[in-house]
């Protein structure tokens, strides 16, 4: 038996995704449920999240070793007629369908159809690889260390291209799409039918996950609420920002295929609490489980204390271990984690794309539902965070002078102030540190990036785009030369790949930059080296009247957009 309930909490959203009088939860949860009474705090922090957030909507689930213990949906599922989410709407999951995959191919090594040190190449015989490195084993595409490029289709629009591995395999992090789109066709291969049966078959009849979907298609939108994302896609996007509704999309990519509602997520929850144990049986071996959350490697992309397992990331979360992964989708956000010790989990997802996860929620959750276990009080709720207080702000005053003009920077209590005469206009803080959003319409190509001296150091410069301004306190070079080549580099390229879109190059103090990137070259590639273990590459195509007119990104083209 199911009891429902329906409560309005707090003031209404702001900003351009939702202007409603109200903000609806709606949930459902078993009668005899020891959680309810964390309920109302994480209601509360909800609203709070999704306010600041710009968010539309929310799906929620609450699961331990017993069962699903909550299902609750917030805010609208479509805008523009302010309708409620339903809790049975399917959300794309993104890539948390990786740990669905992981346990595939865990499986197929149970059944003695899968050597993860064997190199993939025996069974994948058709993959071309171009590397000098040792051979990549399916243990490496699983823990993102196989050294290969993330942003290209597996099999490249260019029959005579090969994927360049960048590193020797097994040492380094780097986060790649790409592996997971080609351990969905060893899947495949091993098993004999496509992933998306595979899926259903070896993982959502087990679990009972009924109404869950192994494949994205355009069958299942009247399934899903209504999806956004910025309405301006080519830029920075300050939180508050317009949305529009999103494309429809199609994938059957192991990278992120899966589209469930909360209730079954729930269930997959249930199963990770329970290491691997589903309702009638294991749906894997214990010591199956010790692989699929083991620290692999070393994953700081996920936080400082970070791994990698097989398809989920192994953190920490006050002390215990924890599984966590998240996912991105064209216009939906997700998170999930499992505390493993106390053997409780949560899912979150969010439809629209504004460049965050839930995390926040989940975490938050976790924590109330372990304090009340505990029988300790309950942990306060997170404090607000609003994109205009910058804690730090007295970092970042001053005058920065360079070829296009100044930069004037002043600090008002909590705020960081752009001036210009008698006007001021507040930044907003972005995701990356020292990044922010200036709505000057002169700056919202590129995000303001102030540059330190070292380290931890005092701010001395400060650049959007290719303007590039310092302060007295800056004592490096002025002066740059750059080869004349690169000057045809720079400019917009598109894609209308959902995934890939616009990039811009453009040289910054004697560096090529791909959106805020230093490209380093490499033969005739360019290496993207944000940080080290980045396997992305550039090289550009035919100039034009002193123009390059195309790009291929890891082997994805991208061509020029004229300027006005």
């Amino acid at each position: 038996m199911q009891l429902t309930r329906r409560d309005v909490i707090e003031a209404a959203l702001v900003g351009a995704a939702a202007t409603a009088a109200g903000f609806w939860v709606n949930d459902s949860h078993a009668t005899s449920t020891r959680y309810e009474p964390v309920f109302a705090d994480l209601d509360r922090f909800v609203a709070q999240f999704l306010r600041e957030m710009n968010s539309p909507g929310m799906t929620l689930v609450l699961a331990d070793r017993e069962g699903v213990q909550r299902v609750a949906t917030y805010g609208y599922g479509e805008l523009g007629v302010r309708r409620e989410l339903k809790e049975t709407e399917l959300f794309q999951i993104g890539s948390i369908t990786k740990s669905f995959l992981a346990l595939v191919l865990l499986q197929l090594r149970e059944e003695g159809k899968l050597d993860l040190h064997k190199p993939i190449v025996e069974y994948l015989p058709w993959f071309r690889i171009q590397s000098s490195f040792a051979p990549i084993t399916t243990h490496h595409l699983l823990t993102h260390s196989s050294g290969l490029p993330g942003a290209p289709e597996v099999f490249p629009s260019d029959p005579a291209q090969r994927h360049l591995a960048a590193y020797a395999p097994g040492n380094q992090f780097h986060y790649n799409n790409m592996a997971y789109s080609l351990l969905g066709h060893l899947a495949w291969t091993l098993d004999g039918r496509e992933l998306p049966e595979i899926f259903r078959e070896r993982i959502f009849k087990p679990l009972g996950m009924t109404q869950s979907e192994p494949a994205i298609d355009f069958q299942m939108r009247a399934r899903m609420p209504r999806s956004y994302q910025p309405f301006l896609s080519d830029r920075p996007y300050p939180r508050h920002a317009e949305l529009c509704e999103a494309p429809s999309i199609i994938t059957t990519s192991g990278a992120g295929c899966i589209a469930a509602p909360a209730r079954d997520m729930g269930v997959y929850v249930q199963m990770i609490a329970n290491r691997g144990r589903g309702p009638q049986k294991n749906l894997i071996s214990p010591e199956s489980f010790e692989l699929f959350a083991k620290r692999h490697i070393k994953a700081e992309e996920f936080g400082p204390n970070a791994s990698y397992g097989y398809g989920i990331a192994v953190d920490e979360l006050d002390g215990n271990a924890l599984l966590r992964h998240t996912g991105g989708m064209v216009s939906y956000m997700s998170a999930m984690q499992v505390d493993i010790a106390a053997g409780i989990g949560g899912f979150a997802s969010i439809n629209a794309q504004q460049g965050y996860r839930p995390n926040a929620v989940v975490k938050y959750a976790l924590q109330l539902m372990r304090a009340h276990i505990e029988g300790k009080k309950h942990p306060p709720k997170p404090m607000p965070d609003s994109e205009v207080e910058v804690r730090n702000a007295a970092d970042y005053v001053g005058v920065f002078k360079g070829e296009r003009g100044q930069l004037k920077f002043e600090q008002r209590e909590a705020a960081l102030l752009f001036v210009r005469g008698d006007n001021s206009i507040r930044l907003q803080r972005l995701s990356a540190p020292d990044q922010f959003y200036l709505s000057d319409p002169e700056f919202t190509r590129f995000p303001l990036v102030f540059g330190r001296k070292a380290d931890n150091g005092p701010v001395v410069e400060v650049s959007c785009g290719d303007a590039w301004y310092a302060s007295d306190r800056y004592d490096g070079p002025r002066q740059f030369n750059v080869p004349e080549a690169w000057r045809s580099y720079a400019g917009h390229y598109r894609s209308e790949d959902s995934w890939i879109g616009s990039l811009r190059v453009f040289i910054l103090k004697g560096r090529l930059m791909l959106d805020g990137t230093p490209l380093e070259a490499d033969g005739e590639l360019f290496r993207l080296r944000d940080e080290p273990a980045n396997t992305e590459w550039i090289r550009f195509g035919e100039v034009v009247n002193g123009k390059c007119m195309r790009i291929k990104y890891s082997g994805v083209d991208l061509w020029r957009v004229a300027s006005a």
